[in-house]
């Protein structure tokens, strides 16, 4: 039985719905001017929005809310209200679903997240690290930031009781919120490791025909927003919560050993590698990252074939039972919205409002673009805060364009700036694998807030400006 929505979040609700209840209402009481449709537009997006962060209703269910009140406003024609449902970015997610599935139906997941305990020098640094540097890893594999944290959360919890952590102490809290952090923060420049990658792909692609390259959204991203993101959410926690362990770590012995890989093992590894070997050579063959993700399911999907394939990687019945679903729907009902936002003019109007009240330079100095980068970075932060992380890139990726024509941006360097944004946390509730870790390893909403805000203030001081140096020395920004 699902737990009742606490009172922040039947005020967020509630208020939400109000306000976007008075703002579909507006047209018909003729109080919408010469724009119905932004109106329309924004009493839409506030319900969706509203209603994915206090978490009133299921994810799903509003998305398909947000489906039915957009059809029977008629604030956009079907094709663009249902765009997500055909996205490269929806595809993408199916095919790391059927994938993820595959990884733990096989054994392949458990063997990967146990070799990273298996030789720790019983330092909590050390122990940190590897969790970091494992989940850091996987993401590349693994597509989805939830069934990493779903797949380590109970591994990393027996860690904890092995190494003598008890529930409360500061030593497994650590371990819970590295597990939580490491699902989404480094793995944000990994393009398909994260949902808000994925919906700003998908927007982007549907509103700005710009597509995203797994390659080199890596080359943008990688050295900053991965790996030095790494090593501060090492340091942060190690600062924060180290307690030396009470029982040392167990070594690995003749009885302690895995089992050799099986032969499904073996067939999904080599699936893998083929698969992240075209994610990271898509701009050679052009071949779309969701359309390699769906031939990878595809191959996982296929029944028995003889000696060579005696056996799905991905039954019928698991596919019915282990693949989210809902989770489709979600991420369709977020790039509607966005789509939405655009097609009614609305975007484009909040962006030209959001130029003339945020004090960006006119481009003419390195300085000004760097300026201006910081800033529409800080706006996708705050705009986090409200949003919450998914939502944030499907309400900021339709303002691209007008962003970039006003700061003198290119459209790319826009959303990579996005990106950094986003990617930053301020509070545990922006971010749902960071929850769903929390909860399962019952650590407390002022731990997981001092880490998020220790980790916000070291990447505003230290990932931003180090970002923007890498992209003007990496020549991904040209400045004046």
């Amino acid at each position: 039985m699902s737990e009742s929505p606490s009172l922040g979040a039947r005020l967020v609700g509630g208020s939400g719905g109000l306000v976007a209840l008075a703002l579909l209402l507006a047209p018909t009481l003729g109080l919408a001017g010469e724009h119905p449709q932004w109106f329309l537009a924004g009493g839409l997006t506030v319900f969706a929005l509203s209603f994915w962060a206090s978490g009133l209703l299921p994810e799903p269910v509003t998305a398909l809310a947000f489906f039915l009140l957009a059809v029977l406003s008629g604030v956009a024609p079907p094709e663009v209200i249902f765009s997500g449902f055909h996205s490269k970015a929806v595809w993408l997610v199916f095919g790391g679903l059927v994938i993820g599935v595959a990884v733990r139906k096989s054994g392949l997941a458990e063997r990967l997240a146990r070799a990273l305990t298996r030789r720790l020098s019983g330092s909590y640094l050390s122990i940190i690290s590897a969790i970091v540097a494992g989940g850091f890893l996987l993401a590349f594999l693994m597509p989805s930031s939830m069934g990493r944290v779903v797949l380590m959360m109970p591994i990393m919890l027996a860690l904890a009781d092995a190494l003598g952590y008890p529930e409360r102490s500061r030593g497994r809290a650590g371990i819970v919120l590295a597990t939580g952090m490491v699902a989404f923060g480094p793995p944000t420049a990994i393009l398909p490791a994260v949902v808000p990658n994925l919906v700003m792909a998908g927007a982007a692609e549907s509103a700005l025909g710009v597509h995203l390259a797994y390659l080199e959204f890596l080359g943008w991203h990688l050295p900053t927003t991965g790996i030095l993101k790494a090593l501060l959410l090492i340091g942060a926690v190690w600062l924060l919560f180290r307690q030396p362990p009470t029982a040392p770590a167990s070594r690995p012995t003749a009885d302690s050993a895995p089992p050799p890989m099986s032969a499904t093992e073996k067939r999904l590894a080599g699936l893998l590698a083929v698969t992240l070997a075209l994610w990271c050579t898509d701009t050679l063959h052009g071949l779309s990252p969701a359309w390699v993700a769906l031939g990878a399911a595809l191959v996982c999907l296929l029944p028995p074939l003889g000696r060579w394939w005696p056996e799905s990687l991905v039954g019928l019945d698991d596919m019915a039972s282990k693949v989210n679903y809902p989770s489709l729907i979600y991420l369709a009902g977020m790039l509607g919205m966005g789509a939405v936002i655009a097609a009614s003019g609305l975007g484009g109007f909040l962006a030209q409002r959001m130029m003339e009240l945020t004090p960006f330079a006119d481009g003419g100095t390195p300085a000004d673009t760097l300026w201006n980068l910081g800033w529409v970075a800080g706006l996708t932060t705050v705009a986090g805060m409200a949003a919450t992380t998914p939502g944030v890139p499907a309400l900021m990726t339709p303002f691209a364009a007008t962003l970039a024509e006003g700061t003198g941006l290119s459209q790319m360097s826009v959303l990579m700036a996005l990106v950094t944004g986003y990617a930053t946390t301020i509070l545990p509730y922006q971010v749902p694998p960071l929850v769903v870790a929390m909860q399962m390893g019952r650590v407390g909403l002022a731990s997981g807030a001092r880490l998020c805000l220790l980790l916000a203030g070291a990447t505003l001081l230290l990932v931003w400006p180090l970002t923007a140096l890498w992209w003007v020395l990496g020549g991904f920004v040209q400045t004046p």
